[in-house]
């Protein structure tokens, strides 16, 4: 199973930093007996392996290069392959880079790094058949992209950053079938590339006749991409230290050069 990793986009709400926002430190990790910084990126690519995903894709901008230095070749046992999105161009834009390595009969999970959340095994709650979303509460729905399910789970609608959502769930991750992103890129590419969210292509999906599942499975989620989600971060990492702690990945040493050079060529 691939796990994508869209980390192409400029970070603009937490800017200036010196090095990209995938890398930025909160809260730390045990490796090897010894704490350290642990880059909020590490979140979620442990949240994919602990789902099941055994190989990553990380797609970055050419700017990025400072991620390649930090991950190099793997996380753990797990390998890592980086694919370039020229410019940010959307979500759509970004996931769709990585449909050339995917099989039609391989699974992939989606998540954002750039946010921390909660049960680390959350992605394990989603079926391997047709598009999931792991569902989310939150107070301002309004902020993200809220799904609107029946009672049997089924997606009825997504509401991207709608001030009048109508669901205080939102989708922090999502998982399907390669055969279903390759159905879905089409989509796209016969749209004229016109979706940015991901959450539009969906709904022009279901009206297509497509189908999807929300499970309510997740219990917190913090956008660390503003300086509050940050501080928030940080407060429900705290509270949830000995489980984070407990998923340290074996055997990744990441390159504590990676920042200093970034910071160098920081104009």
């Amino acid at each position: 199973m691939w796990g994508i990793i869209p980390a192409a986009g400029r970070g603009s709400r937490i800017q200036p930093l010196a090095f990209s926002k995938e890398l930025l430190p909160v809260g730390s990790r045990l490796d090897d007996g010894i704490e350290r910084p642990c880059a909020v990126s590490e979140y979620l690519i442990d949240r994919m392996v602990a789902g099941g995903a055994d190989k990553l894709c990380f797609v970055i901008s050419p700017g990025k290069s400072d991620i390649l230095a930090y991950y190099g070749g793997g996380y753990g046992a797990t390998p890592i392959a980086y694919v370039v999105q020229p410019q940010p161009s959307g979500l759509c834009d970004a996931v769709f880079r990585a449909c050339p390595l995917v099989a039609a009969d391989e699974a992939v999970v989606v998540g954002l790094p750039d946010t921390v959340w909660f049960p680390t095994d959350g992605f394990a709650a989603l079926p391997d058949d047709g598009l999931t979303f792991l569902l989310f509460p939150v107070n301002h729905p309004e902020f993200f992209d809220a799904v609107l399910i029946d009672g049997i789970d089924t997606v009825i609608e997504i509401q991207v950053k709608r001030p009048d959502a109508t669901s205080n769930w939102i989708w922090g991750g999502f998982k399907m079938p390669g055969s279903v992103l390759h159905a879905l890129h089409r989509l796209w590419l016969d749209r004229g590339r016109t979706d940015e969210y991901f959450g539009t292509l969906v709904n022009a999906f279901l009206a297509a006749g497509g189908t999807a599942r929300g499970i309510k499975a997740g219990q917190a989620y913090v956008d660390v991409g503003t300086l509050n989600g940050y501080r928030a971060a940080l407060s429900l990492l705290a509270d949830q230290a000995p489980l984070v702690r407990e998923a340290a990945p074996q055997n990744f040493h990441p390159d504590p050069a990676a920042h200093r050079a970034a910071a160098a060529e920081a104009p």
